[in-house]
């Protein structure tokens, strides 16, 4: 199988290639390929890959700046990019900011800013596969990952999944509090509904009977994990449901403008000053490279979602260890190569089952659906009732070679329902924004978001973005995409 990557000179690249030599997914790439717009970048990244220990020669890696020879021949795409680099991430945080809103990436007006530049590279990429390797499969890691994969689906239909290990990291978190065996590869028990970085843990079985209420009302199990410690027990308790841990933002949204104002740089610009400084040290350090990159990523993981938590409070060693990102995609890919087992290629299997984002889409049998909202077989069913069956949402699926089927899940409350149809809109004007070339909807985007819900902030957010980003104007004037 030949796996590219594209955003090859990414900073965790070198996790997906550790997990690609080592443990159950060796043998399951036989090239990898890494493209990335930055040269240096790239020099860097192979240098860490090189310098891995005991993985010097286990699998053939081949760096590129050249996209459509990167493709050609690709079974096989993950996407990472970052239009921009982190100096964009850096703007998209600062702008909102100084107008006294969130400064977050993928979250508020950070996120919308970041999927506006993101969109259109993405949609090139797309068109470019469908020329040099139309058979491929694109697992997009690319933030905001919700919107980016719902631009991709008119191109690449069910061909495109997106991932992000945070729904998943958080089930997994949860049952191990509960103590409750999640068997490999499955979901069977587990309820999960939302958009990326927008859902809620409401069902966790063990036996046939339902122990989220038990583990929302045990104080000590929730101080275990990180997602237990972001919310106060009592709140948790009367929510019923345990929330994704960007649910902070929406809870908490007082708190976290005001830990992120207290602190001395945003999560961008450190991120941004440690990789300006590491990059060239990496391409120049031969053998002490991969020692290099690790010390960094550790750093970097443990200031993760540091304005949720509290003086002195530190992360758990498992979440420090990394492991998210890689362990999804590859799962799925092994999926959908037909080895979702580990056993030979082509072997029969049931599939892995996995959180993912996909086309709110039950297949057309309906499995074991909840009752249907209508009765015309010729309706398409959504897996999460109440949204859209043609809006990409964040669910457990199971991943077979002919893609991700959702799994059917409970319809949401109101409260959380009203919640994701808002920003399932506001997802759906920012796409809407870049395909049509369509400012307006970008300004609606903005005003319409939970976390700003003012015409006149929207504007001057706008106008924030376009003087820091000036290729947002080709966008409105190009249209189309």
């Amino acid at each position: 199988m030949r796996l590219l990557i594209a955003g090859g000179g990414g900073f965790r690249v070198p996790l997906i290639y550790r997990a690609l030599v080592s443990g159950r997914y060796a043998g399951l790439v036989t090239e990898l390929v890494l493209h990335d717009v930055d040269a240096g970048r790239l020099d860097a990244v192979t240098a860490v890959l090189h310098s891995m220990p005991g993985h010097t020669s286990a699998l053939p890696i081949h760096a590129t700046t050249d996209l459509r020879q990167a493709l050609a021949g690709a079974t096989m795409v993950f996407a990472a990019i970052r239009p921009g680099g982190t100096a964009g991430r850096v703007a998209d945080e600062k702008v909102a900011q100084r107008l006294g809103l969130l400064g977050q990436e993928t979250t508020g007006a950070g996120g919308i800013s970041y999927a506006l530049r993101t969109i259109p590279p993405m949609l090139d990429l797309a068109r470019l596969m469908r020329e040099y390797c139309p058979d491929a499969w694109l697992i997009n890691f690319t933030n905001p990952a919700g919107i980016v994969t719902e631009a991709l689906l008119p191109l690449l239909g069910p061909r495109v999944i997106g991932i992000c290990d945070s729904a998943g990291g958080l089930v997994h978190r949860a049952a191990r509090a509960a103590g409750v065996t999640l068997p490999e590869g499955s979901l069977d028990g587990v309820g999960y509904y939302g958009l990326n970085h927008l859902g809620w843990l409401y069902r966790l079985e063990s036996g046939g009977r339902d122990v989220l209420r038990d583990l929302l009302s045990d104080g000590a199990a929730l101080q275990s994990f990180e997602e237990g410690r972001l919310f106060p027990q009592e709140f948790l308790a009367n929510l019923g449901l345990l929330p994704n841990e960007y649910l902070f933002y929406y809870y908490q949204a007082a708190a976290a403008r005001q830990a992120m104002g207290a602190m001395s740089q945003t999560r961008g610009e450190t991120i941004h000053g440690q990789q300006q400084e590491l990059y060239p040290r990496l391409a120049a350090a031969g053998a002490d490279a991969y020692r290099l990159w690790e010390e960094a990523r550790r750093s970097r993981e443990e200031g993760y979602l540091a304005e949720a938590r509290g003086d002195g409070e530190q992360r758990n060693e498992e979440d420090l260890a990394g492991g998210g990102y890689e362990r999804v995609a590859l799962a799925a890919m092994r999926a959908l190569s037909g080895n979702a087992d580990g056993s030979p290629a082509g072997s029969p299997v049931g599939g892995a089952q996995l959180v993912l984002n996909t086309r709110n889409t039950l297949p057309a049998a309906g499995g074991k659906a909840a009752p249907p909202a209508t009765t015309n077989p010729s309706v398409p069913q959504p897996a999460i009732p109440g949204l859209p069956a043609d809006a990409v949402v964040e669910v457990p699926c199971t991943v077979t070679p002919a893609g991700a089927e959702p799994l059917p899940q409970q319809a949401p409350a109101e409260p959380q329902l009203g919640l994701l149809r808002r920003v399932k809109e506001v997802e759906r004007l920012t796409v809407q924004a870049v395909r049509e070339g369509n400012r307006d909807a970008a300004l609606a985007a903005f005003a319409r978001h939970p976390l700003v819900g003012s015409p006149d902030l929207a504007m001057q957010l706008l106008a924030g973005y376009e003087e820091a980003f000036p290729a947002l104007g080709k966008i409105w004037q190009g249209g189309g995409r």
